[in-house]
Order: structure tokens, then sequence, then C-alpha cells
């Protein structure tokens, strides 16, 4: 019997990055070794730590190591060190997006997970979220007003000064994103997804809306429904548990999953995924996995940062680069029975009780693996 390998890149990155990226990588080895699965994981540098080892914040070698793998196991990256570089050569824009781009990264995943247990660590009242949160927010990643050309800056004949950003999105760019998020909602009890436009302002959101309208037909057992940006995210604030799946292109998504990340309490919790057009040697998504939160240089190295999210996006990558349901659930229920069961609290979500430092976080998710 050939032994089944799991090749991956691993771009620890800045700040807490390499900390939590350490407990991920043994929580990984913990369930996949006694299942006759070996990790073939790849070192590289990526954001500021490759600035200051190789000069640029995405060298060509991590591209390289990137694109001989199966998927990208990501950290984070940032930090005030390194803020007085020009902002297109700072980590997160040099970094993120040229990876987004070079891999086609167009779907990004980001579950809104909040046990009942944690519900103090959301700043929502306890009454409207008393049985948690959990919806799945889909975002568009490669298109849109972020990527749109052309883009300018103009000194005008009068002395004024013009910038211009373009939106754009094909059809088949929409169409690709609504797939992924009704094939999430196909895998949920509520079977439900909302699609956020701007359709009574924009062209772009005219033509979403009806795209998203004609392949909703696709899936009849999925029920649609469509809101303003403005309204949505008034809604997520108002009753978040309205939602099941909610899709949206590129900029309205990085607001609004921002905003679900606050709303479920510590971005210490949060994971996310980011999957590609193309297939892997699986013969599934191709895709960089990461926590929603950033860097935390405050904190880097005290040994006091929360691992979950960068475990829980270990458990992602399973799941959708190498279809391993069942170790990512074991990973997904081990962490919550270490923070709910075993009341084991790093102190982003220890609401002033006994914190406990990540290593000892790690030392109880693997306990109970």
């Amino acid at each position: 019997m050939t032994q089944k390998t799991l090749k991956f890149a691993v771009l620890p990155g800045d700040g807490i990055g390499p900390e939590v990226m350490d407990v991920a990588l043994a929580v990984l080895d913990k369930v996949c070794t006694p299942e006759g699965i070996k990790l073939e994981s790849t070192f590289a540098y990526v954001g500021g730590a490759a600035i200051d080892a190789k000069g640029q914040a995405l060298p060509q070698e991590t591209l390289d190591t990137c694109a001989a793998s199966d998927a990208i196991l990501f950290g984070s990256v940032g930090g005030p060190k390194w803020e007085n570089l020009p902002p297109n050569e700072q980590p997160e824009r040099a970094a993120l997006l040229p990876l987004r781009k070079a891999f086609k990264l167009f779907a990004n995943i980001r579950p809104g997970l909040l046990y009942p247990e944690l519900v103090d660590a959301s700043p929502l009242r306890r009454d409207r979220i008393e049985n948690g949160i959990d919806i799945v927010c889909i975002r568009e990643l490669t298109g849109g007003i972020y990527f749109g050309q052309p883009k300018s800056t103009t000194e005008l004949p009068d002395g004024d000064t013009e910038a211009l950003d373009t939106m754009v999105y094909r059809k088949s760019e929409i169409e690709r994103i609504l797939k992924v998020a009704f094939e999430t909602a196909r895998t949920r009890k509520a079977k439900k997804v909302c699609s956020v436009d701007k359709a009574n302002v924009l062209t772009t959101s005219v033509l979403w809306r009806k795209t998203a309208t004609e392949f909703a037909k696709n899936y009849p057992d999925i029920e649609l429904s469509h809101l303003y940006v403005d309204n949505a995210a008034m809604q997520l604030v108002r009753d978040p548990n309205q939602f099941d799946v909610f899709v949206t292109e590129n900029m309205f998504g990085d607001i609004l999953s921002d905003e679900m990340a606050v709303i479920c309490g510590s971005l210490g919790m949060l994971a996310s995924a980011s999957l590609g057009v193309g297939k892997n040697s699986f013969g599934n998504a191709f895709g960089l996995y990461e926590p929603a939160g950033g860097s935390a240089p405050d904190i880097a190295g005290k040994n006091i940062a929360n691992p979950c999210a960068q475990v829980l996006s270990a458990a992602m990558m399973l799941r959708y680069s190498f279809g391993l349901n069942a170790l990512a659930e074991k990973i997904e229920r081990a962490v919550r029975d270490t923070v709910t069961k075993g009341n084991i609290r790093t102190g982003d979500i220890a609401f002033g009780g006994q914190s406990v430092s990540t290593d000892v976080m790690q030392a109880e998710i693997l306990k109970r693996l």
C-alpha cells in the first residue's frame, strides 16, 4: 500500500505567525501520522521576514515552493518594523495580493463561528447570540475594484488631482464564486445563500444579481435571497444567525468578513481558506489557508498567542485541498472541546479569568486528539 503524502508549503511570516504555525504543524502530525499519512512541508519566507532575509516580501523561491506544493499554510505578515517602506513594498500588499494573483485564489471561505460558551467575547448583546454564531462568508477574491484596470492618478489642467479605480466583473467570474457558495450551503443544515450586492447603484451589481438569480436554478434545494450591502452590514449586527452562507464581491466581502470577525469575538479563533481555480495533484482545489487575524506584533514572542485560528486553518486545508474531512472534523472537535469542555483559554478568550500559554493550549489540543 502506497503511503499518502501531503505536500504543502509553510509560510509562517511575521509576529506571532511562527509561534502559532508550530502548533498547527504539531496538530497535523498528531492526526495524520497514526493514519499512515506522511507530511511533506517545506518552509519559505514571506512578508517582513522575507524582506529581512531576501530583500522582498514575496521572493521568487517562495513562489516556486508554493507552485511545487498542493496547498499553502500561511501565518501572518506585517508589523511596525516595515511601515516606513513604500506602500507597494510593505508586507501585506507585496505578499498576499501577489500570491492571490499568482495562484488565481478566487474564493475566500471564512467561517463566522462563535461557540455558545464564548458569547461574552462578542460585542453583541447576549440575547441576540445566546446560542453562538455559525455562518459562512464567501468572498470573491480576484476581481472587482481591487484588480480592475485601468487605475490611475492624474494631475488635471486646472490643477486638481483625479484618481481612478475600475470595478469590473465578468459573468463567468460571478458564476464560479456562486458555485462555491451554493456547494458550501449544501453541506449545511439551513441550506440558504444570501447574495450581497449594490444593484440599485452599480452596473456590476446588476449583472451580479441577475447572474445569481439564474444560477440558483441549478440548486433547487438551496434558498436564495438578495440584500444590498448597506442593509447586509446592518443585518449582520442585528441578527447574524439569519444568515447561513452569504456571498459577495471583493470589496464588499473585505468589509463584511471583517465585521463578521468582530461580532464573532476573538480573531484568534477564526480560520479562512482561499481556493484557486486549478486542481492540485489530489484533484482538489489548490488553496491558501490562514488565520483571519494579523501578526499581532505586540504579543509576539511572549507565548500567549491563541493558536486556534491557525490550527483550524490547517483543518480547512485537510478538508478542501486533501479531501480528508474526517481528520478535519477531528481537529475541529478537539479545538472546540479544549476551549469549551476543558475551559482552556488564552488571554483573548479568558474574559479576565485564568488564561494559559500558547504551549499549554497546544498540549491540551493534542491531548484531546
